[in-house]
This record gives structure tokens, C-alpha cells and sequence, in this order.
């Protein structure tokens, strides 16, 4: 009889660069703020700009003892369109989400990779150009995943933006990062 799992499972997928592991890592440290129970850790093969690699969460209300690599997320998150395949979802129930950075529509999403579940996606890199003047299309993601997933609120993210860059970064680029993850948030569309 299947273990039912005490925690929320996020894979995440993109090229190095592209701020995959970074995001991970916000959102582990505001679901800790919110009182959870957390992991992020990447996985990278070759380590250089533009080569593929994972990173992962667990998010849980009790302490988590699993410290392996994601096999079955209830979350695909995918950077970088050019991943889209059929392996890239591989774990993911149709009852799970698949969240793409994408200018394309759901048809093309559902022929790259097979998945008849959930698909939900937003422009994220337009979005970070217009906003933070860079490609970096993290942020605007993390903002497209908390809408779709409700899994800390957005304030928390907000208030994590301003603690790890506020002491880097001038306030303008805070108030841009802070830009983006809102409009990450309000622009993701959902299949159904």
C-alpha cells in the first residue's frame, strides 16, 4: 500500500544561468520564514552556462527525512522552453502541474511533452526584460509558481527579494525583481 507523502515536491528545470537553483532557494528560505519545513539543492551535470540542470524543493509541516532527488513532483517548473520533452515530466502525475516559460500556447506545450495534466505558462523571460533589463526569467516564475500553487504567500516572497538583495542592490532593482515576481504572478495562464 502507497505511502501517502507529507510534503510538496517542486522540480525544477532549466540551464545554468538561467537562476533555476537561486529560485529554489528563495522559495525554500520564504516557506521557512511562512514556518515550513524546507530542502532546495540542485543537480547540474556539465557545470557551465547553458547546460541543463535541476534543482528541487520539498516543502513539508513536518520535519523531512527523504534526501534524495525528486522522482514524483506535484510541480514540473520549466526555465527554458528547449527542455520540453517527454522526459521532463517523467513522475508527474496528470494530477500534478506542469508550469513552462513560454510565449507558446498549450497545444504546443502538450505535443512536446505528452502531459495531459495541468499545463500553466507565462512569458517570463519578455517579463524580466521589461522589468529587471535582464533575461534572467527567475523571479517572474517564482511569482508564476506561488499563484499556481498557493504554497507561501506572495508578501513572504516580496519580503525575501528585499532581504537578499537589499543589501547588494540599489532599491530600484529591488522594487524591479519585486515588479516582476508580481507580474509573474498575475500573467500565468492555466489549462483546465
Amino acid at each position: 500500500m502507497p505511502v501517502a507523502k507529507k510534503y510538496f515536491e517542486i522540480r525544477w528545470h532549466g540551464r545554468a544561468g538561467q537562476g533555476a537553483k537561486s529560485a529554489s532557494q528563495m522559495l525554500a528560505e520564504a516557506a521557512l520564514e511562512a514556518g515550513k519545513y524546507v530542502q532546495a539543492f540542485p543537480e547540474y551535470g556539465a557545470e557551465r552556462t547553458g547546460a541543463p540542470m535541476r534543482a528541487f524543493n520539498r516543502i513539508g509541516d513536518e520535519y523531512i527525512r527523504v534526501r534524495s532527488a525528486i522522482e514524483n513532483p506535484d510541480v514540473v517548473v520549466v526555465i527554458d522552453e528547449t527542455l520540453l520533452s517527454p522526459t521532463i515530466v517523467e513522475g508527474l502525475s496528470e494530477d500534478g502541474i506542469l508550469l513552462v516559460n513560454t510565449v507558446k500556447d498549450f497545444d504546443f506545450v502538450r505535443q512536446k511533452t505528452g502531459f495531459n495534466g495541468k499545463i500553466c505558462i507565462v512569458d517570463a523571460t519578455d517579463i524580466a526584460l521589461q522589468e529587471i533589463k535582464r533575461g534572467i526569467p527567475n523571479t517572474p516564475m517564482l511569482g508564476a509558481l506561488v499563484k499556481v500553487t498557493g504554497i507561501v504567500p506572495l508578501e513572504v516572497i516580496e519580503k525575501r527579494i528585499e532581504k537578499m538583495f537589499g543589501k547588494k542592490f540599489a532599491a530600484e532593482i529591488v522594487e524591479a525583481n519585486k515588479r516582476a515576481l508580481r507580474r509573474g504572478y498575475e500573467e500565468v495562464k492555466c489549462s483546465e
